[in-house]
């Protein structure tokens, strides 16, 4: 998919207070960030932010950073905070192979990814983001109950996602190729914008919960 660059996006990110400069001066220092106790849950590849800002307004005793490489989509979600500001969201520019360097150990205690990019070449196998290199990461942040919940209308990286969580060492504790039909799966879900699309094309909705 091609993402229109839009001029000046980087520089208003920069300004924003709604995002996270040098994220990684933050690491293990979250808590203080938001200025409580409350657990940690994060979106890496948030898109627009539909989904976590839903969350966010949902659970106020529960801290949200979304993480987007994407300038010109970041802005989009920061565009709608300051519509309507969340004092429990934050949102971090960067990309999701260095994420370790943000967040330290037992510091998160969930990890959302919808509708992440299937990188269909095998060759890109370890970028995707359920790939058994990506929980290898998430082992060094995310807390020991915690969990890793994955939604996709991508039937092969559906499959891969499932062998991967095995080889990682993690166990898949729930799962559904067709959330929307999956009455207890589906109870209090929040769509994405894909989610909506793709739902709207008649396409299943998969989604997977793992932990370790």
């Amino acid at each position: 998919m091609r993402l229109r660059n839009i001029p000046g996006s980087r520089e208003v990110i920069a300004e924003n207070i709604w995002c996270v400069q040098a994220p990684e001066t933050k690491k293990g220092c979250w808590q203080e960030l938001f200025g409580n106790a409350h657990p940690i849950h994060i979106e890496i590849g948030m898109g627009k932010g539909q989904f976590l800002m839903e969350l966010a307004r949902r659970n106020p005793e529960i801290n949200y950073v979304g993480i987007e490489k994407y300038s010109s989509v970041l802005l989009r979600a920061l565009q709608k905070m300051e519509e309507a500001p969340l004092d429990n969201l934050r949102f971090i520019r960067m990309d999701a192979e260095t994420i370790t360097e943000v967040f330290a150990k037992d510091e998160v205690a969930r990890i959302y990814l919808n509708f992440s990019d299937p990188w269909p070449k095998d060759r890109h196998a370890k970028r995707r983001l359920t790939s058994r290199e990506f929980f290898a990461r998430y082992d060094k942040f995310l807390q020991q109950d915690g969990q890793v919940e994955f939604k996709t209308d991508n039937v092969g990286l559906f499959d891969f996602s499932l062998e991967q969580v095995e080889l990682a060492g993690w166990r898949v504790v729930d799962q559904t190729r067709d959330l929307h039909r999956d009455e207890r799966m589906n109870q209090d879900n929040i769509m994405t914008e894909y989610e909506e699309r793709f739902s709207a094309l008649g396409n299943p909705i998969r989604k997977l919960i793992a932990m370790r």
